[in-house]
């Protein structure tokens, strides 16, 4: 799917504006950027504030790469943003099946045609207290599998020092840095040609997040915990924001 004339417009002008304030907030460090596929991929990231995609989608957009973030289908509604993304292409999720779909085609499309598609494995903004990549959804993992598309894990830290996690401003001084790391491709070869069931989607987006995550322990300089946070193990649900607590077993939602 070509970028239109309207969509490469739009793609200029917001990433014009997104571009001057990150430089203005923070200083960043790229690498790996030799990593990411000649063609169409699917870019997997860890989450961990409200502001992630935008620091994702600069880095793509510098490499040449227009950024396609999968969006509540709710946030296409929303006056000037949903005109953003309809302009730029923006893949709305839609929880019906013919939805679901129609959003389907549209990333597969993108794909074919060198594209990149953002997939945030973890649905949410992490609930892990020290913000590790936590357990993920599978709808990166089958997109993947599906469409015999290259998954790039992505890890990036120190953007939620600038904005927190569900902070209301920003923190600009002392001056940040945001460092981003893209990963190989991971090796999901052992999943294709298996049934996409429960176990081999599960499989498959462990083994993403795991390459997530060991991107994020070299970033940090530090071990992840042995045990990836389950939401659904601390009375958490998957998506909506919560309540940080000073126990975090005792973390109540506020969806």
């Amino acid at each position: 799917m070509k970028e239109t004339a309207k969509s490469q417009a739009t793609f200029v002008v917001v990433a014009a504006i997104v571009r001057t304030v990150l430089n203005a907030m923070m200083n960043k460090k790229w690498e790996g950027l030799e990593n990411l596929p000649a063609g169409g991929f699917i870019a997997a990231p860890n989450h961990c504030t409200e502001i992630d995609p935008l620091i994702v989608g600069h880095i793509l957009y510098n490499q040449n790469r227009a950024p396609h973030f999968l969006a509540k289908a709710g946030l296409f509604k929303v006056p000037v943003l949903g005109a953003v993304l309809r302009a730029t292409r923006q893949i709305p999720v839609e929880r019906s099946t013919a939805g679901a779909n129609r959003s389907l085609q549209l990333a597969q499309e993108i794909v074919a045609d060198g594209g990149a598609i953002i997939i945030y494995p973890e649905g949410t903004l992490t609930r892990d207290p020290a913000l590790w990549p936590m357990k993920g959804h599978t709808g990166a993992a089958r997109l993947a599998l599906e469409g015999g598309i290259p998954v790039v894990p992505i890890a990036h830290w120190g953007a939620h020092e600038v904005f927190p996690r569900y902070a209301k401003r920003f923190h600009l001084f002392p001056r940040r840095t945001s460092r981003v790391m893209v990963g190989k491709p991971v090796d999901l070869s052992q999943f294709m040609g298996r049934p996409l069931d429960k176990a081999t989607l599960t499989a498959a987006t462990e083994k993403i997040m795991d390459a997530v995550t060991g991107l994020l322990a070299d970033i940090r300089g530090e071990e992840p915990p042995a045990e990836r946070w389950d939401p659904s193990k601390h009375n958490q649900a998957t998506h909506g924001r919560f309540v940080v607590r000073e126990n975090p077993d005792d973390a109540a939602d506020a969806t």
